[in-house]
């Protein structure tokens, strides 16, 4: 047995490229071979524009400079996700990244916060959220050192178009000993560990140790040659197709993300430097394709840039990620609608358990493939469960929504909604994506039912409460007034001379 010391990626776009970036900068030193075969002629999805904090710490590990990234992408900066007409018309919040409030005498603030709250002496959550007021004015900055001030631990993620993203990478890649090679695979030949080489269309035969099946929907190593198998999730997230389509950048973009909600699902709406990219999620059994043509077109700002595009999917995963000598990451791994910007996360997520868990020698391990699965298999319920979160806790009066109002919903989302209305409880699960601030802001904003406060908030009085709720909104505001507008900082990152 030895260790993987050639390993091919199929497939390109952010999935791939993120993959082989990785991969190459972490092996290549040590004499891996990484290999990335794409065809220009299989063109990708690339809807993924929109992230989450995280990306972050995947682009420090990749050396990627923040200012060069954005220039080459068109992108903008993002501090969290407005969500309009969830619960009902006219209303709305934004789920901000970062921290909102601090403790109170000892005492967590989400928990003082509904205490005062539920008894009308604490403003909307927003309100003491930098991140969400600053995405609201159009401000933004980076983490500034100053103390325990807000402004020094500003969260953050972007938007970017991700074609260029994929090419960005692909550079970078390259530059770190990634090798590229053109062609469709027509033919992948088995082997006694998985896969033994895959087979272009020109007679090339491409063989490695290790197999990233990056090839978007097709999934033509995982499920084409493996038969990994497919666990499908319509039956909670029942929204099935998107419509996309480009159209005029705006003057000044806000730093948020929008998800708006419409009668058979919701429009995101996600603002680049070079344009806006919008998309309308929807329910088939709903909604006809031609409908939700008219519908995104009737709702974007100007004109379209380009003929809209529709895109079917099914919301689920392979049974099974790591098969074999094969790995599945992206679109051929699994799809939950972007609706909390996670697909890309996903991806990364994935690179990152891989590199842990990368094989001392093949045949992989079964514990180690054992492990990866379980992983990612809990990964994407969770995030599943915060999806479902959203439709499940609506009052709009479309068929659609009352459908959604009424189904049921998995048993970890139960188990969160009834400790949250048992005294406004949130427990985050080991390794869970998104942390308790999240859920409250995805509680409150939605109306959560709740039927007591937390007994522990009952220590601290609730005139010191108030007070200290009244301390911490004015700081946010003092902090708010120090962000340059969100334009600025773009305008300034596109002026400076690319390195």
């Amino acid at each position: 047995m030895t260790a993987p010391r050639s390993i091919v990626v199929v497939g390109g776009g952010t999935a791939g490229w993120m993959a082989a970036a990785a991969l190459g900068r972490l092996f290549a030193p040590a004499g891996g071979k990484v290999t990335l075969v794409e065809s220009d002629a299989i063109p990708t999805i690339g809807v993924g524009e929109a992230t989450i904090p995280p990306i972050r710490t995947c682009h420090a590990m990749l050396g990627i400079d923040e200012d060069a990234f954005l220039r080459a992408t068109g992108g903008s900066f993002k501090m969290g996700i407005r969500f309009e007409g969830w619960t009902r018309a006219g209303e709305a919040y934004i789920h901000p990244f970062g921290q909102i409030g601090t403790d109170i005498a000892g005492t967590p603030f989400a928990a003082q916060w509904l205490r005062a709250r539920l008894g009308g002496q604490a403003e909307a959550l927003d309100r003491y959220s930098l991140e969400a007021r600053a995405g609201e004015a159009g401000r933004f900055s980076r983490p500034i050192a100053n103390g325990d001030s807000p402004l020094s631990r500003i969260g953050y993620a972007y938007h970017f178009d991700a074609g260029r993203y994929a090419a960005f990478l692909r550079d970078h890649a390259e530059r770190h000993g990634v090798v590229r090679r053109e062609g469709t695979v027509e033919h992948v030949q088995p082997g006694p560990h998985g896969i033994a080489a895959v087979h272009l269309a020109d007679g090339t035969r491409v063989e490695g140790d290790l197999y990233i099946d990056c090839s978007g929907f097709r999934a033509l190593l995982i499920e084409g040659a493996l038969a990994a198998g497919w666990e499908d999730w319509s039956r909670w997230l029942p929204c099935d197709r998107a419509v996309t389509v480009p159209s005029p950048s705006d003057a000044a973009p806000l730093p948020l993300t929008r998800a708006i909600a419409h009668g058979a699902g919701w429009r995101w709406r996600i603002p680049l430097t070079h344009r806006t990219g919008n998309g309308l999620v929807y329910s088939s059994a709903h909604l006809g394709d031609e409908a939700a043509r008219r519908a995104l077109l009737d709702a974007i700002d100007g004109e379209p840039l380009a003929e809209p595009r529709l895109i079917r999917f099914a919301t689920g995963h392979r049974r099974r990620f790591w098969s074999g000598n094969c790995v599945a990451l992206g679109l051929a791994a699994g799809f939950m609608e972007p609706l909390e910007s996670t697909s890309i996360h996903l991806v990364q997520s994935g690179i990152q358990h891989l590199v842990r868990m990368m094989p001392p020698a093949t045949p992989t391990p079964p514990a180690i493939v054992e492990r990866y699965n379980r992983v990612m298999s809990g990964e994407f319920a969770r995030i599943r469960d915060f999806l479902v979160a959203h439709y499940h806790l609506n009052d709009r009066p479309e068929p659609f929504w009352r459908e959604r109002a009424h189904a049921p919903i998995p048993d970890g989302l139960a188990e969160k909604l009834a400790l949250f209305r048992a005294g406004g409880r949130i427990f985050r699960e080991a390794d869970e994506l998104f942390n308790e601030t999240s859920w409250l802001a995805l509680f409150a904003g939605q109306h959560a039912s709740v039927d007591a406060h937390d007994p522990i908030c009952d220590a601290v009085s609730a005139d010191l409460v108030s007070h200290r709720l009244q301390q911490i909104e004015r700081v946010v505001t003092a902090s708010l007034a120090h962000m340059p507008y969100h334009v600025e900082a773009l305008r300034r990152i596109a002026s400076e001379p690319s390195g």
